[in-house]
């Protein structure tokens, strides 16, 4: 009577079978409903852009503020000058207008009218309200005037591809612009769980947003004011690996050993 042996060659293969079944298994877990954006935005959905946004003033916002008139002898006081700078190794040098810094109690210091309280206007309101300081004292009467914001920036962190700090060019950034700038999400950041991080008049505000919603469009943080900050929170699998990282490691790998032995020493015994 021949003994019931299994040969090595076929055990060996059968334990790598079932192992790429779980493996396999545990990959068809991860849902697209986990991963995809916009879940609930369908083709014939329109959605209504907010046209009436603006950037709000806040303290240490660095602005550049220019004044023209027919006559540009009159407008000269009221101008910064240019400044010429080169960064780095670039052949031609750049030039800014220096700005007009918010102080801490919300104040810009410009000339002849003087300390003038700024934070909390937008650009259209503190355009609006020097034309009529400047008209009211006599100084012109026919003024045109640019504001821009020289330090608009925002930063992202966490689970994203290049985490950093953004310079914006203009005033009108988004969300999803700033996530894409930054590489978007990797696959374990938590697209259910995006935070906007805001501080304005002594305030911090704190939002999260689900990425698979057009929710997001109607959030107060959808577009960015200056100096906000994006964060992705990691998802359990990403946090799984940081506690493998940490000083407990040595114990967690030998667990793993441990089982890994259990498991050939059962091999070893079935073959016998």
């Amino acid at each position: 009577m021949k003994n019931n042996i299994i040969p090595m060659k076929s055990t060996t293969i059968y334990v790598l079978y079932l192992a790429f079944i779980c493996v396999s298994i545990c990959i068809s877990c991860g849902s697209p409903k986990n991963v995809v954006y916009l879940q609930d935005v369908t083709s014939h959905k329109q959605q209504i852009i907010d046209q009436d946004y603006e950037v709000i003033i806040h303290r240490d916002d660095l602005l550049a503020i220019m004044v023209n008139s027919k006559d540009p002898e009159l407008a000269l006081p009221f101008n910064m000058p240019l400044v010429t700078y080169q960064i780095g190794s670039q052949t031609s040098p750049q030039q800014r207008v220096l700005g007009y810094l918010v102080d801490s109690e919300g104040y810009i210091d410009f000339p002849i009218l003087g300390k003038i309280k700024v934070e909390g206007l937008t650009r259209m309101q503190l355009t609006d309200l020097l034309k009529q300081q400047l008209i009211a004292n006599e100084l012109i009467k026919d003024p045109i005037i640019t504001i821009q914001f020289l330090n608009f920036k925002i930063s992202v962190m966490g689970e994203v591809a290049r985490p950093g700090s953004f310079t914006i060019n203009g005033d009108r950034v988004t969300l999803l612009e700033a996530l894409s700038m930054a590489g978007d999400l990797t696959i374990y950041g938590k697209r259910d769980r995006v935070a906007v991080i805001r501080e304005y008049n002594g305030q911090r505000i704190i939002r999260f947003h689900d990425l698979r919603s057009a929710d997001i469009f109607h959030s107060p943080c959808y577009y960015l004011q200056q100096n906000d900050i994006v964060y992705v929170e990691p998802n359990k699998a990403r946090a799984g690996q940081s506690e493998i990282n940490q000083n407990n490691s040595v114990g967690v790998w030998l667990s793993a050993v441990s089982i890994l032995a259990s498991v050939a020493a059962l091999i070893v015994n079935i073959l016998k």
